[in-house]
């Protein structure tokens, strides 16, 4: 494998495949997740030992390298969704972004990891407490998010890796500008795009949640605000999404297309929090009991809605695999092996991508079907086509 090929490993589902066909493709792997608030407090002299740090996440650099092939890299994640105000309380000063980034250095020394994935839902705002604090009073986070990636590089030195996982929605891109991203990419590897989630609880309409269009579209607005191609990773999902869709006879037209017909309320408008009618899994666990009827039919009678490109402007429509329930009004949405091989074409070849992510790799278990289809057309379809060219008599 010559460009990225990456699986977040997550305290919920922490166990790897045993098949090594699957596991040596595979050249890092993210451990998710710390919490950046950790990184706040003032250095200690001597700084926090090794197995104190470890404590603040469900496995050690030590156990996961053992179970992935010699020379993976070994990163640890720090954020995720929800996790915003250790970091917004860090990169608010120039002593406080110093401070962090020796912290996370102190860890990544003492836990002997290869780097960070820096994973904040989201500088400027539209994160899990939008409601909560406006954007506004986060604009302040555009212009500091790069100093805090600086501070970063300059902790960690320069044989470390730094990625960041970024969003995948276009209005969620607030730090992510033609006049940010080249002082980000002087200090991140790599941008773990997030074409996942794209439909979600602030949607009033149904849509593909890792869909190819949809992605595309997340891949080329990074590519026009300066992103290279090549320091950009495809984003993957090993789970199921479902939504409640309003009942046809309320005009929302599901029964004729369900693409793009209203949901009912998903998130409650003053505090942002579901009301209950949305919903997610992976496929290392049953569906929940309230829907687990509906995705048997989803199972049985799900299609993949097929990408239309459009040549002269946009990215085209459709591309993801779905079934809307008409017995009890649910949209499904989620990846199929053949879903993830047609993504490699349009997007990961036609784009040059520099690699592929997927949340998560213990999601997929226990037949980790979805990360072997990946893992085949990454190096059919992409590898050889973007890297090292084709036999296509093999």
């Amino acid at each position: 494998m010559a460009g990225n090929y990456i699986m977040y490993l997550t305290g919920q589902h922490p166990h790897p495949p045993s098949d090594i066909s699957l596991i040596n493709p595979i050249t890092h792997v993210a451990l998710a997740f710390m919490n950046s608030a950790l990184f706040n407090k003032v250095l200690t002299d001597p700084p926090t030992t090794k197995p104190e740090w470890e404590k603040k996440l469900f496995t050690t650099v030590d156990k996961v390298r053992k179970q992935f092939a010699p020379g993976t890299k070994v990163m640890i994640a720090i954020g995720g969704w929800g996790d915003t105000n250790g970091f917004s309380e860090a990169a608010r000063t120039v002593d406080g972004r110093k401070n962090w980034a020796a912290n996370v250095a102190a860890m990544v020394k003492e836990m002997g990891a290869d780097g960070i994935d820096v994973d904040w839902e989201y500088p400027g705002g539209n994160g899990a407490d939008y409601k909560q604090i406006p954007n506004s009073e986060k604009k302040w986070e555009i212009d500091a998010y790069p100093c805090l990636l600086s501070e970063l590089r300059s902790a960690l030195g320069s044989d470390k890796t730094i990625s960041a996982a970024v969003p995948g929605l276009p209005r969620d891109m607030l730090a992510f500008t033609p006049e940010t991203l080249p002082s980000i990419l002087e200090s991140v590897d790599f941008f773990n795009i997030m074409t996942y989630d794209l439909m979600n609880l602030r949607d009033t309409v149904t849509k593909h949640h890792t869909g190819l269009a949809l992605s595309l579209e997340s891949i080329d607005a990074y590519i026009a605000a300066g992103l290279p191609p090549s320091r950009a990773n495809l984003g993957f999902a090993f789970y199921v999404k479902w939504f409640r869709t309003e009942a046809p006879t309320k005009g929302s037209g599901c029964d004729k297309n369900p693409i793009g017909c209203r949901t009912v309320l998903l998130e409650d408008p003053n505090t942002g929090e579901s009301t209950g009618q949305a919903g997610a899994f992976s496929w290392n666990e049953p569906a929940p009991g309230e829907v687990a009827s509906s995705f048997e039919r989803a199972l049985a009678g799900g299609r993949y809605d097929d990408y239309v490109p459009i040549h002269y402007g946009g990215v085209g429509e459709g591309g993801g695999h779905y079934f809307w329930d008409k017995k009890e009004n649910i949209w499904w949405t989620w990846d199929t092996g053949e879903a993830i091989k047609k993504k490699m074409q349009p997007i990961m070849v036609a784009r040059g991508l520099g690699g592929a992510f997927a949340w998560g790799l213990g999601e997929d278990g226990p037949k980790f079907t979805h990360l072997q289809a990946l893992g085949t057309r990454i190096e059919r379809d992409w590898d050889c086509e973007v890297i090292s060219g084709c036999d296509w008599d093999r």
